[in-house]
């Protein structure tokens, strides 16, 4: 359907490039306007930088190029060569949407991913993954946000002492 229409085309960019930016801007909304949500900011970021990381583990041991580098489909947007399995992209609203589930913010994290699904189905539009890079990343989101939650007695305590020298600088601000 890419290049059919220049509409849908243009909201397919723009859902593939730019969604994952209100995911980042509602992190730090609740970290700075939300005092009381600092620790699920915290468990957010970190779901999304762990599966970041076991995205990098899966790409020294496995490359799937994209489907421009085949090629087929219609791309859209440019992007360099290199393997599409499991998006990154994805991975970041897909755990991050994930970790707010299992919080007290599960209306705004059914919300994220909602917007998760709609920019991964967009990057497939656009022509940068596959549907299955999307699966992965769904798992590999999965998997994040479940070692965070095995380890989460343990992180609280770090995230007590990060939100306190954060509040300190902010007083010392204010001042």
């Amino acid at each position: 359907m890419a290049g059919k229409s220049s509409a849908l085309d243009t909201t397919m960019i723009f859902a593939a490039n730019y969604l994952i930016f209100l995911f980042a801007v509602y992190l730090t909304y609740i970290w700075f306007a939300k005092n009381e949500y600092r620790q699920e900011a915290l468990f957010a970021g970190y779901a999304a930088l762990l599966g970041l990381g076991i995205n990098f583990i899966i790409t020294l041991f496995y490359f799937h190029p994209r489907p421009f580098m085949l090629p087929t489909g219609t791309l859209l947007i440019a992007h360099a060569a290199e393997s599409s399995f499991p998006s990154d992209h994805a991975t970041i609203m897909f755990s991050v949407s994930l970790m707010l589930l299992t919080s007290g913010l599960r209306r705004n994290g059914a919300i994220f991913f909602i917007l998760a699904l709609l920019s991964g189905f967009a990057r497939v539009y656009a022509g940068l993954h596959f549907p299955m890079d999307m699966a992965g990343s769904l798992l590999v989101a999965s998997l994040s946000v479940g070692i965070l939650l095995a380890l989460k007695k343990y992180l609280i305590p770090i995230n007590r002492v990060l939100i306190t020298y954060f509040e300190n600088i902010e007083t010392g601000i204010k001042v």
